[in-house]
């Protein structure tokens, strides 16, 4: 079959066509099967094998089985993540698929090279520090009172609040907010768990001790902003852009009132405010069901990873004589 292989910068993503080459509709609709942040994963992923198959004098698509044994084979003595190889690995199929070919990472031989990666290598995920309430609290005081920190201090009370994910915080607009006597309903449009956009919401109560929704209308209302994206950049002088942030903003500001803390940044990240929020409430003795309502967790099993976290020093086995 004869095809062409395009890079979309302005995405990042891999656009493989079939001749005759399809029309712009029917592009744009295979591309929204997959998130925007898929896209630019896979697009990252598929450039780095055609950069080693180039370098190696190999054909990208359609790719042999021994060209994909050995690129995952290199990219795990090159000391890459399970994950990051799995995600190349799935990013090839991708495009074998989406170009109408047979994919070379079905054949028993690519099947074989990753178990034999996950096995050696090891797939145990790194857990990172959960932003619990009482870290919460300690983050905001050093949050200053400036246009920034009305911007930061919103951003983190209510992503921890609302468990949001980076993605779904930096997404939010004006019209996804709706007040009530009791606090604010937050409309999820789209997430990781709900790629066809079925849409979500989720309750933030006003609370008595973080205040999260006065802390998001302080914000908003200093901003001047009344529709649009919620968080957007701060320039140093205090100017509101215009344009809604990026996860890596959430991570960054995450990561910054960590450090400001005296935590230890390295082990926080942007999901700290969702894994606090979980964390905080499973400490606290929450039910399964009503932290789910909250995080949409969709496996009741991952809960329960945090639950146990924090529970593993209660009425611990050896508390009686150790």
């Amino acid at each position: 079959m004869n095809y062409v292989a395009r890079i979309d910068a302005a995405s990042a993503s891999l656009a493989l066509v079939t001749i005759p080459t399809p029309g712009d509709s029917a592009r744009r609709y295979a591309r929204a099967s997959k998130s925007d942040g898929t896209l630019r994963a896979y697009g990252s992923a598929l450039r780095s094998f055609e950069a080693w198959c180039s370098a190696h004098d190999l054909q990208a698509v359609p790719a042999d089985v021994t060209t994909v044994v050995d690129f995952l084979s290199a990219e795990a003595d090159a000391g890459r993540k399970v994950s990051s190889i799995a995600q190349k690995a799935a990013a090839i199929r991708w495009a074998h698929k989406t170009a109408g070919l047979l994919s070379p990472t079905d054949a028993e031989a690519v099947q074989n090279v990753m178990r034999g990666i996950r096995r050696e290598v090891g797939v145990a995920p790194v857990q990172k520090q959960p932003a619990t309430a009482e870290r919460i609290l300690t983050m905001i005081a050093h949050v200053p009172d400036t246009m920034a920190g009305k911007r930061d201090r919103a951003m983190l009370l209510l992503g921890f609040a609302g468990a949001f994910r980076r993605s779904e915080l930096a997404a939010l607009n004006v019209d996804d907010l709706t007040y009530g006597e009791a606090g604010v309903d937050v409309l999820i449009r789209r997430s990781k768990t709900d790629q066809e956009g079925q849409g979500k919401t989720v309750a933030v109560p006003h609370g008595t001790h973080l205040l999260p929704v006065q802390a998001l209308r302080t914000w908003l209302v200093a901003a001047g902003i009344t529709t649009g994206p919620i968080f957007r950049s701060v320039s140093r002088s205090g100017k509101v852009g215009e344009d809604a942030i990026t996860g890596h903003t959430v991570a960054n500001v995450v990561k910054r009132y960590a450090k400001l803390a005296g935590l230890e940044v390295a082990g926080f990240s942007g999901h700290s405010l969702r894994a606090g929020f979980v964390t905080s409430a499973a400490d606290r003795g929450a039910d399964l069901n009503r932290i789910m309502d909250v995080s949409r967790h969709v496996d009741p099993r991952t809960v329960r990873t945090y639950i146990r976290r924090a529970d593993r020093y209660k009425d611990h086995a050896g508390s009686g004589f150790l």
